[in-house]
């Protein structure tokens, strides 16, 4: 982990980035003040890095804040920029922080914004680079390094409440409903989800299954639920999007196999919600807001003592060699990582190479009679 030469900090800038997340405000707001009260100015960038290659910088003081709290998104505004794989791109940043004054960035964001920040902050590149902070915020929490990002909360417990009320209309009516949700690379929330909503079964990327296989996952579920004796023969079954079947095709294929079954006494029908964005939206939960400001708070105790490549990271699940994470001083349950290891950690978690990934794919490939019953 890396300690910038001339650590004196008079502006900070930061910036969201990538697919936004509930509790985004909460870091910027925490860090907007804890930098004001340091008599350190700071500079939000409006969309991204997008805008930072554009300039769009204004002043944020506690007055531009105070309200953004309990608002979901991000009032930064964000936007992607495949730009900033060009050294030319980054270049333009460099110069950009360096003409307004910009003396270490916060980024705000998931894998793709926290790699950019890496290079952006590359010595290789330039002999005087910014300083930058990363702040995990990733609602499908496929960050590495740390336990939960900003986000993930809130929308877990959005999937839960819809998946609540589908409860409700599916043991009235004995059906089963796929419910898609988020997680194209990861399926922490489908998993996550489907333990805290009761659901009969849960499919997640990870897991590598074929679309035969998925179909007869899903087949066996309902078959199950069909058995039950005395209570509802609903099925409720938690898809992440990244899975190689579409929640259409899964519909038209069980439903094929169930009419072709029918002398069996298996008469069900099958219904399909998609959950999509609605699951990135909505006011953040109490915790993302203590989460997003908890790690602001570190983040910006860190620019000031002049870290650099740097990531907060809540809990994260494993122990850490002392060069790759270290305790924040600043809240015991909080660590600052190398974030070259966070990113490399991160391809390892979607690559499913982890200790992480695979113990999770294991947990749950030995749930799957158990959620059934």
């Amino acid at each position: 982990m890396s300690t910038s030469s001339s650590p004196t900090l008079r502006k900070i800038g930061i910036l969201t980035s990538g697919g936004d997340a509930p509790g985004m405000n909460a870091a910027v707001r925490a860090a907007t003040l804890l930098a004001a009260a340091k008599g350190v100015e700071v500079a939000g960038i409006e969309h991204g890095y997008r805008g930072l290659l554009e300039g769009r910088f204004r002043p944020l003081g506690p007055s531009d804040v105070t309200r953004i709290l309990r608002e979901g998104g991000t009032t930064l505004g964000s936007a992607r920029c495949p730009e900033m794989h060009e050294r030319s791109a980054r270049d333009l940043a460099r110069r950009q922080l360096r003409d307004h004054g910009v003396d270490a960035l916060m980024v705000i964001g998931g894998n793709g914004s926290l790699a950019g920040a890496y290079a952006l902050s590359d010595p290789d590149e330039d002999e005087a680079p910014p300083r930058v902070i990363g702040i995990p915020a990733s609602i499908d929490n496929d960050v590495g390094l740390t336990g939960l990002s900003i986000g993930v909360d809130t929308a877990m417990n959005t999937i839960v409440d819809a998946c609540d009320k589908i409860h409700d209309t599916a043991s009235a009516h004995d059906r089963a409903f796929i419910v898609e949700v988020m997680g194209r690379d990861c399926g922490y929330l489908a998993m996550t989800a489907a333990v805290a909503s009761g659901a009969d079964a849960v499919l997640f990327p990870e897991a590598g299954k074929s679309a035969d296989a998925v179909v007869e996952q899903v087949l066996e579920t309902v078959r199950a639920t069909r058995r039950r004796v005395g209570r509802s023969k609903r099925a409720i079954i938690i898809q992440a999007e990244g899975v190689s079947i579409s929640p259409g095709e899964l519909k038209a294929r069980v439903d094929e196999r169930l009419r072709a079954e029918d002398g069996e006494g298996l008469e069900i029908e099958t219904r399909v919600t998609i959950l999509g964005h609605v699951v990135r939206g909505g006011r953040p939960s109490a915790f993302d807001r203590l989460l997003g400001s908890r790690m602001a708070n570190v983040g910006v105790a860190a620019a000031m003592a002049g870290r650099t490549r740097v990531m907060t990271s809540w809990m994260p699940p494993m122990d850490l060699p002392p060069e790759v994470g270290e305790r924040s001083k600043a809240d015991p349950y909080c660590l600052l990582v190398d974030l070259g290891a966070a990113l490399e950690a991160t391809r390892q978690l979607l690559d499913g190479d982890s200790p992480l990934a695979q113990w999770r794919t294991q947990v749950f490939a030995g749930l799957e009679t158990v959620l059934r019953l």
